[in-house]
């Protein structure tokens, strides 16, 4: 068994400012980028899971690595999730840094006694004695069909347990930035990427670097109201701001990235200057992660608001699989636009007709 790798200092290997880097490439590039160079910073890292080293690789995510390192680190596997589990678990307490990957976040179920029981809890449970640097990737399907058992986003019940770490980036940057700082963690981390951000590019470093864990970001600045967005929600949010600017209205959209940890402070104090919240989820909104940030928001900033938060989120339905019932299951660009028109009590216009849609989304080409 090869030794694990010593962590670097983190000193090394600060996140790069965007203008120091022009080069353009796509989330799945970026996540394929972030394998490739931690297999060959640690040699205990390996990649496992059914379809990562076949000829798509994932969406192209796992395909560089399988072609580079080959079978011996990275490697296809049956459809035993709860099985791959606990091998990532044991390999992981005893030293190795195993990567695994769910072509879709439902199979995530499978697998929660091996998350929940034992990868979250034996660190704690051993004194430090046993640490599990374990990491998870699962992805959010959306569009061709993909219906009630393969379109779910499960964060809110993954973010539910101390000891794991649930990250959700939006950017090719923070996507490779926060794979990589999980690599490097030794806390067990669950990624969760929608599907319709793989095609979508965005400024990212050639060099290693890392995004912190627990530290959301501001991705557009405004003054009127907040909205919080997790996952694609946020690129709505920021296609809504751009049309409300337009009247007038200036939006705040704050990136989470991270749900457990969750960024509190980021929150907080965007909601003290705005004193509107809007919560924008991928998922439901029954004890959801938008409950969550509507009760922090509750017990810190108590009598903030000049008008009450606004979840938005799926419909209280399983996912549909027709695309024009999904039209009307997931919120959009224009939902957001309307209910921030409500919140302002400013007169509704038409929205303009661009912006993130169902039109975005591509055919199916298989295999996932």
């Amino acid at each position: 068994m090869p030794k694990r790798a010593p962590i670097p200092n983190p000193k090394n290997y600060i996140s790069m400012s965007k203008n120091q880097n022009k080069r353009e490439i796509k989330y799945n590039e970026a996540i394929a980028e972030a394998h490739v160079q931690s297999l060959e910073k640690d040699p205990s890292v390996f990649i496992m899971g059914p379809g990562v080293a076949d000829i798509t690789g994932i969406f192209g995510t796992t395909k560089l690595a399988a072609e580079r390192f080959g079978p011996t680190r990275v490697f296809d596997t049956p459809t035993s999730e709860n099985t791959l589990t606990g091998i990532g678990v044991g390999a992981a307490a005893l030293g190795m840094r195993p990567v695994l990957v769910h072509a879709r976040n439902d199979f995530v179920l499978l697998t929660l006694d091996q998350i929940v029981n034992q990868a979250a809890k034996w660190s704690y449970m051993s004194g430090g004695a046993y640490k599990v640097p374990f990491l998870i990737r699962a992805i959010v399907g959306r569009g061709w069909g993909q219906g009630a058992q393969h379109s779910q986003s499960l964060q809110s019940i993954l973010m539910h347990f101390p000891g794991l770490q649930v990250i959700m980036p939006v950017t090719p940057y923070d996507v490779k930035g926060m794979i990589l700082a999980a690599m490097e963690s030794d806390k067990p981390t669950i990624c969760l990427e929608h599907r319709w951000l793989y095609d979508k590019s965005g400024l990212v470093p050639e060099e290693y670097y890392t995004v912190p864990i627990g530290r959301g970001r501001i991705a557009r600045k405004g003054t009127d109201v907040t909205i919080v967005g997790i996952s694609q929600a946020v690129l709505d949010a920021e296609a809504a701001a751009i049309e409300l600017e337009k009247e007038g209205i200036s939006v705040e959209v704050i990136d989470l990235r991270s749900l457990r940890p969750l960024d509190t402070d980021i929150i907080i104090n965007s909601v003290k200057k705005t004193k509107r919240l809007v919560v924008c989820d991928t998922s439901w909104k029954r004890a959801g992660a938008s409950a969550e940030i509507l009760a922090t928001v509750a017990e810190l900033a108590h009598g903030t608001l000049i008008v009450p938060p606004v979840r938005l989120a799926n419909a209280d339905t399983p996912t549909p699989f027709t695309s024009a019932l999904e039209a009307l299951f997931y919120p959009n660009m224009n939902t957001i636009i309307n209910t921030v028109h409500d919140i302002m009590h400013s007169t509704s216009v038409s929205p303009s007709p661009h912006g993130i849609s169902d039109a975005d989304a591509k055919p199916f080409s298989g295999p996932f």
